[in-house]
């Protein structure tokens, strides 16, 4: 796995719109504190581009934000504005000889994990982590000080909270996933996501309860639960029940689907779609350490 320099004081840092459409704010925001981090930020060219009602410009015009910024030899990372949807319309068009050559981060999730996905097809880690869109809200402060952690080299040690489904046990491999709908669409793509002998991170957010089973039945009939040394269910965020109710829990849909399995399986972790959204490295290899208490994800380096 080819990992990413740390970050040092004056590294550049491009500010990229791959998928939904963002706003000025949010750049401002990140600008303002990627700045007191010492860094220094290009915006990329077609980041507030009108040509799209949703997407953040074309496809052709955040292709070549994309590409630019893989490219340059003075860009040492790549910070995606948002998720939403869009990524997944061009990682397929962009050359990433330059990136495999030259490895710098690439940091975001939601619908950025389908360009993570790409990524570790390649055998090139990148960061999960909180995003522009989000960086002006208050309760992001532990996120994004996870965030600086993780870029200068530093990434934490991250515990979740106490939880009654976790399934006790330790495991140590490397840390993949992110969003449960990318996961399930990457699926007979050529950055399908290769989960023998891995830790499996998922997250979700705003789905219906009997959608969640069907991706995570998705997973295990494509064999992505059976061979694993660990799962870890980040922030289950706005699942709701459809008029008919399918009456199991996230948490109850993802231990029955797992129970002949002997892995540890934690819940509660702090990744996803709600604070904290806590920074980790899409591709390294970390310690599991489950208990009835907590769950805790230790970096090796």
């Amino acid at each position: 796995m080819l990992i990413p320099p740390p970050l040092k004081p004056g590294s550049r840092v491009a500010l990229v719109a791959l998928s939904r459409k963002t706003s000025e704010e949010h750049l401002l925001n990140a600008q303002h504190v990627l700045t007191a981090w010492g860094l220094t930020v290009v915006p990329s060219k077609n980041r507030l581009s009108p040509s799209h009602t949703y997407l953040a410009g074309t496809d052709e015009e955040r292709l070549a934000d994309l590409q630019t910024a893989l490219d340059d030899p003075t860009i040492d990372a790549i910070l995606c504005a948002r998720g939403g949807y869009g990524s997944g319309r061009i990682i397929d068009r962009a050359n990433y000889t330059a990136l495999q050559q030259h490895p710098k981060w690439i940091i975001g999730f939601s619908d950025v994990t389908a360009l993570q996905l790409k990524l570790l097809s390649l055998d090139i880690a990148s960061i999960h982590a909180t995003m522009p869109v989000l960086f002006g809200n208050p309760a992001s402060a532990p996120s994004l000080e996870s965030l600086r952690n993780a870029l200068f080299g530093k990434p934490d040690v991250i515990t979740g909270a106490a939880s009654p489904d976790n399934k006790p046990g330790h495991a140590e491999g490397i840390l993949v996933g992110g969003n449960l709908s990318l996961l399930t669409d990457s699926m007979g793509t050529t950055s399908e996501l290769m989960t023998d002998g891995k830790i499996l991170l998922i997250e979700e957010i705003g789905e219906l309860v009997y959608r969640v089973d069907r991706m995570v039945n998705q997973l295990k009939r494509a064999g992505k639960l059976a061979n694993l040394a660990g799962l870890v269910i980040g922030h289950m965020t706005d699942i709701k029940e459809d008029s008919l109710a399918f009456e199991e829990t996230p948490a109850q849909i993802i231990l029955n689907h797992t129970r002949m399995y002997n892995y540890p399986v934690a819940f509660r972790f702090p990744s996803g779609h709600e604070n904290p959204n806590m920074a980790w490295v899409q591709g390294g290899r970390v310690l599991l350490d489950v208990t009835d208490m907590q769950a805790v994800v230790t970096p090796v380096t």
